[in-house]
Order: structure tokens, then sequence, then C-alpha cells
């Protein structure tokens, strides 16, 4: 197994130790806080109004990275030398600004990041969380690092990420996993585990991730964080190839709906002209009373049935209370889902997999479970795919309907408390990691514990729907006193502002 670079490589993707950081005077609300406990929202004005530089930000983000991630595995490639020269660059770009002051600068101006390792970064490897590819620096841009560089962004470096974005913990064969930041014997889960520990953590103040079937909300669940799926077609910058079923969109990681909305600003194109309402402004104005369905059905409990923890049950009731606190309705929601869904979602998920560019002598590097998907198919016919994307749509005319009764529909976000490392894939006890080399799990397997931890996750990302995954529980009692666990509400299209302002009105 190819190591994770370490601090001191010299590479050039790698941070060099940076001193603390000495405080200039005024710094006001930065004065209180060391840069990593600001919020994304105050980082970035901060940025801006020049009370503190990009290189600043910067560095302190890297000394972060390479005091916390040994142990947290968040970032497989840390991007030092390229990221101090972009911050420079803002920094010029600023001060030549002059009197103009902010104005004219990009949205997110200096604002440092981490793309997943499914994202292509001009000169940086994107791995896919393989053994089994060559590993070449990337040409170009990819369309989602194109778009936040684009708007003014620093990135960091690379987080770690399931091989080919698979499954639902980031864990592979070429750097150790992705912990969680509160119990590291605990996955961050997946497939933006990495991104979702680096945010969770302080070592980025919001990233990007991408969801197909849960990838964003369920990291988020899993580290305590916001994490928002949009709908179909709203952000042009997915991370897939090969999504015949279109399941795959682009999507924020943050500490806070404030946060999310500046980032999801970012990722979507102004389409509604000059003078239209950012999401940030949206997301500070207060939701109207809504009717709001409740529901613990599953289109994956025929196939593997599951019984949610208790700790998800106690999510869900916390989500509850704060909603009807805040003055919405909640009534039990009856959903019928067909049973012919497992097969056909597992259908259309694999099919990339299938015929991704490997060649026969590299794949017995492939993970067990991908190379028992990709072998399946490959044995597919096109009539069959064609036959499950079939299915999948008349799926979501079905679901799309009944959700229609209420304003959101409401869930756990997740049916069990963050997995141990290496539960998945049997590969571990204790601390929860042992070598990818000793995974001991069969694929149906450790495709069954996941489709039993995240059961309300993929058919969103089929329904094209808008969701949201907002952490409202910690099995300690008072955050930070346990682990995190969610609620998800799912909306119609175009519902997203009206996630983000539940959000904050239930004090995120």
């Amino acid at each position: 197994m190819a190591p994770c670079p370490r601090p001191g490589s010299k590479n050039g993707h790698v941070p060099l130790r940076t001193p603390p950081l000495s405080r200039p005077h005024g710094w006001g609300r930065a004065a209180l806080a060391d840069i990593h406990e600001l919020s994304a929202v105050e980082l970035r004005n901060a940025l801006r109004t020049g009370e503190l530089s990009a290189r600043q930000a910067t560095a302190h983000f890297l000394a972060r990275i390479g005091d916390v991630n040994p142990r947290l595995g968040a970032f497989v490639t840390v991007t030092a030398e390229q990221a101090l020269k972009d911050a420079a660059a803002a920094d010029d770009f600023h001060a030549h600004r002059g009197a103009k002051g902010d104005a004219g600068l990009p949205l997110l101006h200096g604002m440092p990041v981490a793309f997943k390792d499914l994202t292509d970064v001009a000169g940086v490897v994107t791995t896919h969380g393989s053994a089994a590819l060559e590993h070449r620096p990337a040409s170009a841009d990819g369309a989602l690092a194109a778009a936040l560089r684009g708007a003014g962004v620093v990135s960091l470096g690379k987080t770690q990420v399931p091989e080919f974005g698979l499954t639902a913990y980031s864990e592979n064969k070429i750097a150790p996993p992705s912990r969680n930041p509160h119990a590291l014997s605990r996955s961050s889960g997946g497939s933006s585990g990495g991104s979702a520990a680096a945010v969770a953590a302080g070592l980025v103040p919001f990233a990007p991730g991408s969801d197909g079937g849960g990838s964003v909300r369920i990291p988020a669940a899993a580290c305590g964080l916001v994490g928002l799926k949009p709908g179909r077609g709203l952000v042009p910058a997915g991370e897939s190839s090969g999504d015949p079923a279109g399941l795959v969109v682009a999507g924020p990681l943050a500490r806070s709906a404030a946060d999310a909305a500046l980032l999801l600003d970012a990722l979507v194109p102004e389409a509604d002209g000059p003078g239209a309402a950012s999401y940030l402004e949206l997301a500070a104005q207060e939701p109207p009373r809504l009717r709001i369905g409740v529901s613990l059905d599953s289109p994956w409990q025929a196939a593997f049935p599951f019984t949610p923890d208790g700790e998800a049950l106690d999510a869900l009731r916390e989500g509850i209370r704060r909603l009807e606190a805040a003055g919405h309705e909640t009534t039990e929601a009856g959903i019928r889902y067909d049973n012919r869904y497992p097969a056909a979602f597992t259908t259309a998920w694999t099919a990339a997999v299938g015929s991704a560019r490997i060649t026969p002598q590299r794949e017995a590097l492939l993970a067990p479970l991908t190379r028992t998907f990709r072998r399946r198919a490959q044995q597919r016919s096109t009539a069959k795919l064609n036959e499950s994307l079939a299915f999948l749509r008349q799926f979501q005319r079905d679901t799309v309907t009944q959700y229609a009764a209420w304003d959101l529909m409401l869930m756990p976000a997740l049916a069990q408390t963050p997995r141990p490392v290496g539960w998945f894939t049997g590969a571990g006890h204790g601390d929860g990691y042992w070598p990818a080399a000793e995974w001991t799990a069969d694929a149906d397997d450790d495709y069954r514990k996941q489709c039993e931890y995240a059961p309300w996750s993929s058919m969103v990302n089929v329904c094209g729907l808008p969701a949201i995954s907002i952490p409202v529980h910690w099995t300690g009692g008072a955050k930070g006193a346990g682990l995190p666990m969610g609620i998800q509400l799912i909306g119609p299209m175009g519902s997203e502002p009206l996630l983000l302002q539940l959000a904050a009105q239930l004090g995120f």
C-alpha cells in the first residue's frame, strides 16, 4: 500500500510546518478566535476587507493540516507550495484594488478549500482512490475545480475517498482511511468522507462534495455537519462520468446553513440576473410554516430488512421537537416503494465502474467490492441497463407524487451511529484499521451493510430532489460529547433556499 504523504516530504505537495500567526491590531471578530474557528462567512468577510490576508489564512490552515492530518487521514495530497503561490497572487490582486476596496473581488476571494480525490485539479494527481489506476497529474481543472477557482478559492489539496466514490466509507488501498474527528476509531463516511473530516476538524472552512447516492449527506451526518445535496441540474459541475441515471451532483459540506449557502452561491451560475437574492441572503430569511411528512420507509427494506438504532430514532424525535417548536406541523407519512428498486439502482450505480479503463494486469489491485461489481457490470447487457434506467424514471415519478402530499419529507439521516473504520470491509477492530490487504468482507455483505447504514439516501438522487442533512443530536447528550446523529429533510425541486432556512431556524 502506497504511504500517505506526510509532513516533510520533498514532493512539493506537502506543507512545511508554519509558525503561529501573529495577529495584526484591529482584527475585531477575528481577534477572538483562531482563524479555523471563524465561520466561513466570517473568514470570507475578513479576507475581502483585508483584515486578514490570503497568505495568513492559507499558512494557518496548512499548519493545521500538518498537525492534525497524520492522525485523521482526511487529506491524501497537500499542495502547499502551489497554495501559497495562489494565496500570494490573491493578495496582490487585493492590493491592486486600492481605493476600490472589495469591489470586483471574486465571491470567495482567498478562501482555502480542498477537493475530493475524484475531482481533477490541474497539475495534481487524481487517484480516484484506486491502486489499479496510473496516477498522473491532471492536465486541466475539472468543471467543479474550475468553477470554484474562478470564484477565488485557494486549493490546499485532495481529500480521501473510497475507490471510484462507490461506498459510504472513505477507505481504500492507497492511503490511510479518513477518520471521524469526533472519534478517530470511527469512519467519517463516504464518499466525501475526507472532505467532511477536514471541515469538521477545522482543516478547511468548508468544502465541496459530490453526491450520487448520499455522498454529501452521509459524511455530513457522520461528522456533525450541514450537508446539502442540490436538486438535479442546479449545479453544473458534477463529479462523475458514465452516470446514465443522472445521480451525481456537487454540493456543500459546511458547519452551518450560512456557510453552506455561501459555497452554494459559488457553485450555482447567476441564472436570475443582477439584483437576485443570493443563497446566503435567502438562507437568512424566515421560512413559512410547513407541513412535514415523517417516514421511516425505505426502498431497501424489502431486500435488506433493518431496524434503526435508538440513536437514529432519538435524532428523529429531536428533529420533530425542534420543527414543531418552530411552528411547523409534522405528521406520519406512509410511503410505498417498489421492491424492484435495489436491483435497478445497483445496476445504474455500478455502470461506470464496468467501463472504467483498467488494464487486465491491474484489476487484481481493485478493492473486493469494486472488483465484484465491475465484473457484474461487464456481464450485464445494454438492454438490462436500459430496463433499469426506465424503471428508475418511473420510480422517480411515483415517489415524487407521493412526497408532494407534504411540503417536505423528514427521516433520520442515518440508521446507525458512525461505523468503526474497517467495519464494512471486515478489516479491523479496536482502533478500527488494518491494512487494506487484509480486508475480508464479501462484497455483497459489504454492500448490504452500507444499505442498512444509509437506507434513506439513494432514492433522493434517483428522484433528483434537493435534500439536507442537519446534525440535531449527539449520543453523549450535548454537542461534542459523543457522536453526531442527524436528520434528513427532502424538498421539491427548487427548495434549496427553504432547506437552508430550516437548517438555520433549527440552530445550524
